[in-house]
């Protein structure tokens, strides 16, 4: 009898919790986050149960109302507090609010031109090289790869590819191979390469196809007006053979014009044609190409012409489902606002490269170019006043829809750690 009576009791007490596990009051209570973070000046809306009740010790850093059945946050300096929800006067939950330093960039738009130059000479392709007596690539041989970097020959650093052609020459004639330094990836090691004689041409070849350069067109996503760092594109830039990221040595923005359009389809992603500028016309170095997007420094402030203020970031726990802007350029250089709707978000802790999903609404933008295309990668997005990311990358087989890139990541990537922000100002 006593067994069947702790079974009995035992079974009331699991239903009692599955059903409290399930109830609307149960799941907002689970749902409070534990820390909050909040820039100057922002408010954050926290939905809680009719019998919850916040509570917080002379706050200095935040002050907050209280209604049925949420806490408003207001964040008014920086620093760290905390905020406790109770049931029946008795503490439940402590959420830490965590406000930094308000911080403001210029929001972009402007369609740039990219010039990269690689560090040393990148290896896109084996080719053979015929002989008198045989058809080889020495290069092959060698050990090289596709997507290898040759950043010394004998001892020399190179970084164009007209220093390797008096190399291979000097090689060939004395029949000594050469010392190569190749970079693979984050490795890097020695091989010797015997340059062959082409019987057709009559010089000596590497048997590798290589190039030091690339360009492409993108779009700006912000800059510092202080610092005068800046982000663009939102992702990597990878040589078009090797599929590879391109180590960069340097590189160069200019401005560049919008001359065309070819519209994307299923299955086949648009792109934007562009006139690059002059060389009188660079607008900035870049010194990193990351997951992220490029980034270097401005040679001085650029305007967009449509957007033209300071404008607060919103943190990747602050964006939301739901309309939103991006700043682009479709014809010539008029930066101009579009509809775009933010389906998903995903709030991260840990930087990742496809943070939301979003799509086209704006009907001139879809009549003009069917939805995001090639050099849109880097379109600020824009929500409630705030700059919240950028558009990175298209869905083949939707071109309305894409991903985006949380704004913060970006930021920490162009060297603005504003989590460090107030750490700094509070030592200083």
């Amino acid at each position: 009898m006593k067994d069947r009576l702790r079974q009995l009791t035992g079974g009331i007490l699991l239903v009692s919790l599955l059903l409290l596990g399930f109830s609307k009051p149960f799941q907002q209570y689970v749902n409070i986050p534990a820390n909050i973070t909040l820039l100057e000046g922002q408010e954050q809306i926290i939905p809680k149960g009719t019998a919850v009740t916040a509570m917080a010790d002379s706050p200095e850093n935040f002050t907050y109302s209280e209604q049925a059945k949420s806490v408003s946050l207001n964040a008014e300096a920086p620093g760290k507090d905390e905020l406790f929800l109770q049931i029946a006067g008795l503490p439940v939950k402590k959420v830490d609010v965590n406000v930094l330093k308000n911080f403001k960039v210029f929001p972009g738009g402007q369609s740039i031109g990219v010039r990269l130059n690689t560090l040393g000479v990148l290896v896109v392709g084996h080719h053979l090289v015929s002989t008198k007596s045989e058809k080889a690539s020495p290069g092959e041989e060698a050990g090289i790869q596709v997507g290898d970097i040759i950043t010394k020959i004998n001892g020399k650093e190179i970084k164009k590819m007209e220093q390797v052609a008096p190399f291979v020459e000097d090689a060939g004639k004395s029949g000594k191979a050469l010392d190569l330094t190749v970079q693979r990836e984050k490795e890097k090691f020695q091989t010797k390469l015997l340059p062959l004689k082409d019987e057709k041409e009559q010089d000596y070849k590497l048997g590798l196809y290589i190039r030091d350069s690339a360009a492409g067109i993108g779009t700006m996503t912000f800059y510092e007006p202080k610092s005068k760092k800046y982000g663009a594109l939102g992702h990597v830039i990878s040589d078009i053979d090797t599929k590879k990221p391109i180590v960069v040595e340097n590189g160069q923005i200019v401005k560049s014009t919008v001359t065309a359009i070819e519209k994307g389809k299923n299955g086949n992603p648009g792109e934007k044609l562009a006139r690059f500028s002059g060389n009188r016309d660079v607008i900035g170095n870049i010194t990193l190409n990351s997951p992220f997007g490029i980034f270097g420094k401005l040679k001085k402030n650029i305007n967009n012409g449509a957007l033209d203020k300071e404008m607060p970031i919103g943190l990747s726990h602050q964006v939301k489902e739901g309309p939103a802007k991006i700043l682009t350029v479709v014809e010539g250089n008029q930066v101009e606002p579009y509809d775009i709707e933010i389906v998903s978000t995903v709030p991260q802790k840990f930087p990742a490269t496809k943070g939301m999903v979003i799509k086209v609404t704006d009907k001139r933008l879809l009549n003009k170019t069917g939805g995001i295309v090639q050099g849109m990668s880097g379109s600020p997005i824009i929500q409630d006043g705030k700059l919240i990311g950028a558009v990175t990358h298209v869905f083949v087989n939707d071109p309305t829809s894409g991903y985006g890139v949380h704004i913060e990541w970006m930021l920490h990537e162009a060297g603005i750690d504003i989590y460090e922000r107030q750490n700094l100002d509070k030592v200083g």
